[in-house]
């Protein structure tokens, strides 16, 4: 029987019936993130080869195809065909056309499956099912289940920076598909900084030929050794244009729009190495202007008398700029031409971050430009430079994102402001009317350390554990609720200057971006980091760990009461099926100590020991051993 209007109806009545009935069963629920309506009911789905799907549009062909390509790697189970007939069907896809896109409704019963929903909808649908499958008994069961849900904020997004440390083609994929199961939907790709260019332009071929590569990168963090010490090896490398387009492709299926970083006037280095004519290194007495904070000569060659050739391989902000000359412009517009060609995304990003204005003081051309245009000084030339680039982007029906020093000077008419600084510039820019993406470095530079620097990989500073990710709100309550709508959204950042391999990528990405998943899409009353860690994150980690994902193994939650005058403590991994090995006698916690098998009492420690320390370790069913963490019971 064919899925009729009738049925829809009733679908949606059943639906609304546990609107308010959510509480206690959406912490049974492992999906993350936690869909907005669920409710839990009798009975299971078994899924298998021999179910039949039946969609009612082409445009749902691909997410079938894509959760048939999971269930074959991950279950190693045959796709599950396309039906036209309905009634021998036990997956139904009813595209909704009066959805809101990516909204979905999902009803899962011990007969069937049903998806409604829009166009993303449906593949967010699919991607809440692989998260509910249950492997019991060589079948794989899906609880019967009734979800209505939708997301909280239109953008949900990653920064990857390829610049400072490169990544593969195939490797950006494995993120993209990480990012697609969690439902998050853009890839802010930062292409260009001043230590390399990642993109081929063809009209510029020194941009792959020369700002591609640097000869060698510092060791440690940026710093530590005066002057700097250098490991010697050459690193680069970019994307060819077909091979950016099929990222595109790649993404575009799994409903993720790619939007690329272009950096200008600043972060510019790499490009100005290659084409030097675009530069304003012309400096006052060989030394840049005073009162700026630069990068000293001890360390770098700056741009004076003698134009440098190679790109730098040291980190911090690089005072080598774009000058603010027609030829400068030509080249820039020449350059995202190509680009718009090549990303269909409606934003460019364009930097305009960290623009040491040392060079522009000095430039007769960037003085003479102030001059002519009445500009107040070097900042309102700054904003002079990005309102000519956004007349070219909108000339092109694209629109300008920067970061939030896009501010200073003038923001340009149509700007969305990408706030990074906490959130003063994206408050700032919401109360002007314009649209704003927060990204905190407070709460979203996922490059910061998530545990102590002595017990962490390299990292670039700062403290930022999972909980602190989590806890993020996008909108400051210093906005009113119609400002609070020019908040688009929300990004984390995924900066690469101390992570040079994937797996070191992974493990900074994961499991924060669980977290940022659940920021994104989840109302703000609904979030509970308790239910999070406890009911959702252990089954994703195990998931993840399965798929081969490098992880942080996140310390164990720990609870101390007081029990017959003693402290009785309660631990719960952080990945599902994990073992727990532990101390408390001051010794070091490895393999060789006790397994937690469940509640136990600390001793009591004598009047002058002092209180005990709790160490221990958490080992995975696949074997991997976090590090040592401990902690004082008193």
């Amino acid at each position: 029987m064919k899925f009729t209007h009738f049925r829809l109806i009733m679908m949606t009545f059943v639906i609304m019936i546990f609107k308010h009935a959510q509480g206690q069963n959406n912490k049974e629920i492992s999906v993350i993130p936690l869909p907005l309506e669920a409710k839990r009911t009798e009975g299971y789905f078994t899924l298998s080869a021999e179910s039949r799907i039946y969609i009612d549009a082409q445009s749902s062909i691909e997410s079938v195809n894509l959760f048939n390509n999971f269930l074959k790697k991950r279950y190693k189970i045959d796709a599950l065909n396309l039906d036209q007939l309905s009634s021998e069907a036990s997956v139904w896809v009813m595209l909704d056309s009066e959805s809101e896109p990516e909204a979905y409704q999902l009803h899962v019963d011990q007969a069937k499956i049903e998806i409604n929903g829009g166009e993303a909808g449906i593949f967010y649908a699919f991607q809440t099912l692989l998260q509910l499958i249950e492997e019991k008994e060589g079948r794989l069961q899906i609880p019967a289940i009734a979800i209505k849900d939708k997301p909280e904020f239109a953008y949900r997004g990653l920064m990857i920076d390829v610049s400072r440390h490169f990544r593969t083609l195939n490797e950006m994929k494995e993120i993209v598909d990480l990012m697609a199961h969690f439902k998050l939907n853009r890839l802010h790709w930062h292409l260009t900084d001043d230590q390399g260019w990642r993109l081929e332009i063809k009209k510029y071929p020194k941009l792959i030929e020369i700002a591609a590569w640097r000869d060698a990168t510092i060791i440690g963090q940026y710093g530590n050794f005066k002057p700097f010490i250098y490991d010697g090896k050459k690193h680069g490398g970019y994307y060819t244009q077909e091979q950016a387009k099929e990222l595109v492709r790649y993404a575009a299926e799994r409903k993720i729009t790619i939007i690329p970083e272009i950096e200008l006037p600043g972060h510019s280095s790499a490009v100005l190495a290659a084409y030097p004519e675009y530069g304003s290194y012309k400096m006052k007495n060989g030394i840049p202007a005073q009162g700026m904070n630069v990068i000293k000569k001890e360390n770098s060659t700056p741009y004076n008398n003698e134009i440098s050739t190679s790109v730098p391989g040291f980190w911090g902000v690089h005072y080598n700029i774009f000058g603010p000359k027609e030829e400068t412009f030509q080249f820039l517009e020449d350059v995202l031409t190509e680009v718009m060609e090549i990303f269909p995304s409606d934003y460019i990003h364009i930097g305009g971050d960290e623009v040491p204005k040392d060079q522009w003081i000095t430039s007769e051309i960037a003085q003479e430009v102030i001059r002519k245009n009445k500009l107040k000084d070097e900042h309102e030339l700054q904003s002079y430079f990005i309102k000519r680039i956004e007349t070219f982007l909108n000339k092109n029906s694209r629109n300008l994102i920067g970061w939030d020093e896009i501010l200073e000077g003038g923001l340009a008419p149509n700007a969305t402001v990408m706030s990074w600084r906490g959130e003063a510039g994206g408050i700032a820019a919401a109360k002007m009317g314009h649209d704003v993406i927060m990204t905190p470095n407070s709460h979203m530079y996922i490059d910061h350390g998530q545990g102590k620097q002595a017990d962490e990989p390299l990292f670039i500073c700062c403290y930022l554990p999972l909980e602190k990710v989590y806890s993020y709100h996008p909108r400051p309550t210093d906005l009113t609720l119609e400002q609070q709508k020019h908040v688009l959204g929300v990004q984390a950042n995924m900066w690469t200057e101390y992570v040079l391999s994937f797996a070191k990528m992974q493990y900074m990405i994961f499991p924060r971006l669980l977290a940022l998943a659940e920021v994104a899409w989840m109302p703000k009353e609904k979030k509970d980091y308790d239910s999070f860690f406890t009911s959702r994150l252990p089954h994703r980690l195990a998931e993840l760990e399965y798929q081969d994902v490098n992880f942080r193994i996140p310390e164990a939650k720990i609870e101390i009461t007081e029990r017959e005058g003693r402290k009785s403590i309660q631990m719960t991994s952080s990945v599902a099926g994990s073992k727990i090995y532990y101390t408390y006698d001051g010794h070091k916690a490895d393999r060789t100590a006790q397994l937690y098998q469940g509640e136990f009492l600390m001793p009591t420690p004598r009047e002058d020991q002092g209180p005990l320390t709790l160490k221990y370790i958490i080992v995975t069913p696949g074997n991997r051993e976090s590090e040592m963490y401990s902690m004082v019971v008193e």
